[in-house]
């Protein structure tokens, strides 16, 4: 008998949400890091010390991923995460990327100018957090500040929604096959895997199963489709 999968930590979450490799937004682990943290006794505190560690990495993309991490949970995750964001052990954390008794000198540009972007950022947006107006004060007074940054009208884009795969895209067939598979009738059921085979031959021959490309398109929740009739499709496309 396999072994259960293992549940994703905070840790592997923000791995691969900051992972160098990464060739754009890893959205879904992003999103799961701030869910998990939110139903995690501890989750903002380990969240913060993952995220500290990751935006002082010297590599520019790993670090910037991990700022679109921490401005996704600064807007999703609520009070509890905006207290440990707010407190001297995180923001001095921010400070050492951007001064240079510490990783100034050698932190990437694009980190330092948008570690100052979000600080100042909390500063208008999180009044009830004092210390993160302090320590922004504080770099202003070092010179690090020389002046407040410009904030975009949209700091972060939304994460773009799911593809909608081509074969799909013809809503008639779609609707249709939707009725066909709700149907008790073996000659609905006879219909449909008919029309999936047309709907996946137009796009790839060897595409996966049939039952596959219901799921995908429909989920289980929406298509009430009993076991039968998932055999009854797959057999008789295999045939």
């Amino acid at each position: 008998m396999a072994a259960p999968p293992e549940e994703e930590s905070l840790e592997s979450r923000v791995n691969k949400a900051t992972n160098p490799l990464n060739k754009e937004a890893d959205w879904d682990s992003i999103q799961g890091f701030c869910e998990q943290l939110n139903n995690e006794p501890e989750g903002p505190q380990l969240a913060t010390r993952l995220l500290a560690h990751k935006i002082q990495s010297p590599q520019e993309w790993e670090a910037m991923q991990a700022l679109m991490v921490l401005e996704m949970c600064m807007k999703n995750c609520g009070k509890r995460f905006h207290n440990e964001v707010g407190k001297f052990r995180f923001l001095n954390e921010l400070i050492k990327v951007v001064s240079p008794k510490y990783l100034g000198t050698r932190a990437p540009e694009p980190v330092k100018k948008k570690v100052l972007e979000v600080m100042f950022s909390w500063t208008v947006g999180l009044p009830d957090e004092p210390k993160i107006a302090d320590a922004y004060q504080m770099l202003k007074k070092q010179g690090i500040v020389k002046q407040d940054p410009v904030l975009p009208d949209e700091p972060l884009p939304p994460p773009p929604p799911r593809t909608k795969s081509v074969i799909f895209e013809d809503e008639e067939k779609s609707k249709m096959l939707s009725r066909l598979l709700n149907s008790t009738h073996p000659e609905d059921l006879r219909a449909a895997n008919k029309l999936i085979k047309e709907m996946v031959q137009e796009v790839c021959p060897t595409l996966f199963t049939p039952v596959c490309v219901i799921v995908c398109m429909f989920g289980w929740p929406q298509v009430s489709i009993n076991v039968f009739t998932a055999q009854s499709i797959y057999y008789s496309y295999a045939k």
